[in-house]
Order: structure tokens, then C-alpha cells, then sequence
């Protein structure tokens, strides 16, 4: 019995040595509660809550102070302090709004609104704050852009990183209103198919930049024409909304034009408001235009073959022509002289 005890025991001990080398020990991390994920939403709001706006948006006289109110609603499962931030506002390149960042300094509508530096809102609790906008006595008229936002920083191994959510507060100072939309940049290339009985295509390009006071958008237009303008092509492509000062780049595409030498590109941008265009505004349209020199290489390249194919094939008749006039005048000849041949030898 001793014996076969002493000869199983060393097998059981390398069993669990095995066993504990292929089971992984789990840090002391992963055996902590995960931290509970944080997910909030800031929107305009009266003095009961939310009032259903998507953004605020006022016409205030220089000097005028008003009071709006916005909600911060936690849908987490524990309280969280907010840090509330206003800030100028901008349109990214892709066209969406946008604050400008905390280490950056606000110039204009950002500087307007005062709200309380922090607010604590406990789980799943919405807490309405006021917040003041005071315009200034020397506002210039217009749109001023600025966004308002409830913002919480979580510190990193190496950095910290701010996550925030807003909405954007639109401000426009009475006065008078201009809505003007410059076209500049303009460039058109023409893209050529090699099949000689398929059209091309232009490519536009051009800036489109806000010289008003107010957000606009634009109606634009672009016309291709030869110098006739019977082969005349058009596509309309609207500008997407840009802010009092900033610029956005416009590209489009018109397809079925055929390379007829020279041809014109114009470029005509009319302006809008959302809302519409107030009463004794300012509206400037823009318009541009140019020239595009364009060959029409595969057609020519087809008709050159088309030209070398009909002189190659009228020199081949004419040769064939000619052989076959040489072969009748020496059958003419040798008929001739097998004629006089048979007489000679009759007349002997």
C-alpha cells in the first residue's frame, strides 16, 4: 500500500502543476466593479425643463441682456459634476457646428453669455441652470455664433481628455443685414473619355466665402456652353451653410460635355437665410466665369484614321488597277504575237 502511494503521489503533483501553469490568475483589476459608463445631454430648456428646442436662437439689440434657461439631463447610474462652458462657434469643413476648445480664447458671441462654472446632477436626474446673454452697446449687426456646453474631463495616463455636449446659441444683433456669398478659386478641368463617341466631363471647383453679417447658404448654378452656346450644359449644387467671415470649398461635376474647343464656365451662387431673408436686408449675388480650351483628341485621332485608311485603300486600287492593266496589255501583246506567229508559219 506504502509502495503504490509513493509511486502515485508524484503523478497527482505533476497533474496540478499542470493544471495551475494553464489556468491564467486574473489581475486584481478585472476582479473590481467596472466604473459605471457616463452619458449625459445638454439642450435648451424653460424654468420647468427641456422646452423642445434644438438650439437657441434670438434677434437682440445692442445692450440687451436677456435670460435663457438650459437642462443637463444624467442618464447614469451615479451623480456627476458638469463644468459649464460657453464658447464662440464654427462650421467644421464638413459643414457641422462646432465650439471652439477650452485652451482657446473666445472673440465675440462666446463672450456673451455668463453660466455658473459647475453643475452637480445626480443619477438619472435632469437640473435646469440659467444663463445670461448681455450684447454689447457697439455690436456690430448680425450673426454671432456661440455654443454653450456641459463638459467633463477624465485624466489619463499621460493626458487629459475633455468630452462635452452642447448646443449652439445664435445671436443677431439688430442692425442693418447684409447676406453676400463671393465666388473665388474658380477652376474647371476636362476629363476625356478615349472612346471617340463618348463625351467628357468637367470638373468645377471654387470657394464660396460669406462677406455679409449673417449665416448663409446659397442657391449656386454652373453653366458649361461652347462659344456658340448651342452645346450647352448646367448643374445646380447648393452651398452649405456658412458662418459671417468663413469660407467653404464647392466641387461638382457635369457630365455629357464634348471637347468643342474653347468653353465657358460660369458660376452664379445666390444667397439665403434659414428663415427667410429679412426686410431691408442687403442681398449680393456672386458670379464668375472662365475659360476652358479643350481638343478633341479621340474624335481628331479617328478621323486621322479614318483619312489614312481611305488614301491607303485608294492606293491599293489604283496599284490593283495597274497590275491588272499590265496583265491585260501583256496578254493583248502576247496574243498579238502568237497571231503573227500562226500567219508566218501558214504562209510557209
Amino acid at each position: 500500500m506504502i509502495r503504490t502511494l509513493s509511486q502515485t503521489l508524484p503523478r497527482l503533483l505533476a497533474v496540478l502543476t499542470a493544471a495551475l501553469l494553464t489556468v491564467p490568475l486574473a489581475p486584481v483589476d478585472a476582479l473590481a466593479e467596472p466604473a459605471p459608463t457616463l452619458t449625459w445631454s445638454v439642450q435648451p430648456a424653460n424654468q420647468q425643463g427641456p422646452d423642445g428646442r434644438r438650439r437657441v436662437e434670438l434677434t437682440l439689440d445692442p445692450g440687451q441682456t436677456v435670460t435663457e434657461h438650459l437642462a443637463v439631463r444624467n442618464f447614469s447610474d451615479a451623480a456627476a459634476d458638469f463644468a459649464l462652458k460657453a464658447a464662440d462657434g464654427y462650421l467644421t469643413d464638413k459643414g457641422r457646428f462646432n465650439m471652439l476648445q477650452s485652451d482657446q480664447a473666445s472673440k465675440d458671441g462666446g463672450t456673451w453669455i455668463k453660466v455658473q462654472n459647475k453643475v452637480t446632477v445626480g443619477a438619472n436626474e435632469t437640473k435646469v441652470v440659467p444663463f445670461t446673454i448681455t450684447v454689447p452697446r457697439d455690436a456690430a449687426p448680425g450673426d454671432h455664433p456661440a455654443g454653450i456646453a456641459a463638459t467633463v474631463t477624465s485624466a489619463g495616463d499621460t493626458v487629459s481628455v475633455e468630452s462635452r455636449v452642447g448646443f449652439r446659441v445664435m445671436m443677431r444683433a439688430t442692425g442693418t443685414i447684409t447676406a453676400a456669398v463671393a465666388v473665388s478659386g474658380l477652376s474647371a478641368t476636362y476629363e476625356q473619355s478615349w472612346n471617340p463617341f463618348s463625351s467628357g466631363v468637367i470638373r468645377v471647383k471654387y470657394t464660396a466665402t460669406n462677406k455679409g453679417n449673417v449665416a448663409v447658404s446659397g442657391a449656386g448654378e454652373v453653366t458649361v456652353s461652347d462659344l456658340s452656346g448651342l452645346a450647352e450644359r448646367d448643374a445646380k449644387i447648393d452651398v452649405e451653410e456658412i458662418f459671417p467671415g468663413d469660407s467653404r470649398t464647392v466641387e461638382t461635376r457635369i457630365a455629357g460635355v464634348w471637347a468643342l474647343g474653347p468653353l465657358s464656365t460660369s458660376v452664379t451662387v445666390s444667397p439665403s437665410v434659414q428663415g427667410g431673408i429679412p426686410a431691408g436686408a442687403v442681398v449680393k449675388d456672386a458670379a464668375t466665369d472662365m475659360t476652358v480650351w479643350t481638343v478633341p483628341w479621340p474624335q481628331l485621332a479617328l478621323a486621322a484614321l479614318l483619312v489614312i485608311l481611305f488614301f491607303s485603300y485608294r492606293a491599293i486600287t489604283r496599284r490593283r488597277r495597274r497590275h491588272l492593266a499590265d496583265l491585260l496589255a501583256r496578254a493583248r501583246d502576247e496574243g498579238r504575237a502568237e497571231a503573227q506567229k500562226s500567219s508566218r508559219n501558214a504562209q510557209v
